[in-house]
């Protein structure tokens, strides 16, 4: 890019001085000053050019469509006044001045509004009221969590995934945070969204919408949802709640891994090893495979062997499946 201006701004000089050159006469060397002019003129558009990147692309078409629905309206308007007998000069003053006026009007209501422009936002297509297209916006905690990998491989995720530019820098931010347990979280969701572009199963688009009057990237990532009519796929519990209150269809994957856990019923026979003490007294904690707490009453002072243990009930939490069961005195071989 660099090279590319440069170049720009020698090429605006040469045009400055071949312009300047037939007018040099009285002492003044013009043609120097047409290159210094075209060189002022090439740093001024640099400035706006490096400025118009933290714009998107959705902003600018909406801007175009505001100003060509302005342009449309002052006509109309200058169309309606002709038909009372005026001056020429009185016409065309009123017309430049509706137009700039329409156009101001137009872009400024268009860009506030452009959420309601299914026209100029991507990943909608124009197609039959009847089929919707489906569309997941990730956020960063399900990234670093990274079962979302394995789950793109099995093609029970359809549609687009999309994945804002701002959770991509604040995934950019963890991995380089001086905290080395953030950095390596911040890097582990580096290399899943790697594996998921990889991924053929998976269609992963980068979305560069942003909002810079929203501060928090939960806010970010619900607007974004209501303005491409899709879902947040997150293991957030804050973002989750914020997306339900606003209307926006929530995919946890938490609620995905409790809901496909072996369910156990009353009197089934289980066979763990107690690893640990539990909070209440006499009780020790085991595992199932599936990460799946088991409490089992008065067996402290059997951990760390196996047993088989007999369910006497199950508990659904927000933090997952507990079951508690009791020793059968049957030691596991």
């Amino acid at each position: 890019m660099l090279i590319v201006r440069i170049l720009f701004m020698m090429l605006c000089a040469l045009i400055g001085y071949r312009i300047g050159y037939p007018f040099i006469g009285g002492g003044i060397r013009t043609d120097v000053l047409g290159a210094g002019i075209g060189v002022i003129i090439a740093f001024i558009v640099i400035i706006l050019e490096m400025q118009l990147r933290k714009i998107s692309v959705k902003d600018i078409s909406s801007a175009v469509f505001g100003i060509i629905f302005g342009l449309i309206v002052a006509n109309l308007l200058t169309s309606a006044i002709l038909l009372v007998p005026s001056s020429g000069k009185f016409v065309s003053s009123i017309r430049l001045i509706l137009t700039l006026i329409c156009c101001y009007l137009g872009a400024i209501i268009v860009v506030r509004s452009r959420e309601e422009f299914n026209a100029i936002i991507p990943y909608i297509k124009f197609t039959s009221q009847d089929q919707k297209e489906d569309i997941t916006v990730i956020d960063t905690s399900v990234i670093i969590d990274g079962r979302i990998a394995d789950l793109c491989q099995t093609k029970f995720l359809p549609g687009k995934l999309v994945i804002p530019r701002f959770v991509l820098k604040e995934l950019q931010q963890i991995a380089d945070s001086a905290d080395s347990l953030k950095r390596n979280r911040g890097r582990r969701g580096l290399d899943i969204l790697n594996k998921i572009k990889k991924a053929k199963s998976a269609d992963l688009k980068i979305s560069d919408e942003d909002f810079p009057e929203i501060r928090e990237v939960d806010s970010k990532i619900v607007k974004l949802a209501k303005m491409l009519n899709a879902s947040v796929f997150t293991n957030d519990y804050n973002l989750n709640k914020i997306a339900e209150l606003q209307g926006v269809t929530v995919l946890n994957i938490n609620d995905l891994t409790n809901a496909l856990k072996v369910v156990v019923l009353p009197g089934e026979l289980l066979q763990i090893r107690l690893i640990k003490e539990g909070k209440e007294h006499n009780q020790a904690i085991g595992y199932l495979e599936d990460g799946t707490m088991v409490v089992v009453d008065n067996a402290k002072h059997l951990i760390g062997q196996a047993f088989n243990v007999e369910v006497t009930s199950a508990l659904q939490t927000s933090a997952g499946r507990m079951i508690f069961a009791k020793i059968t005195h049957e030691r596991k071989r």
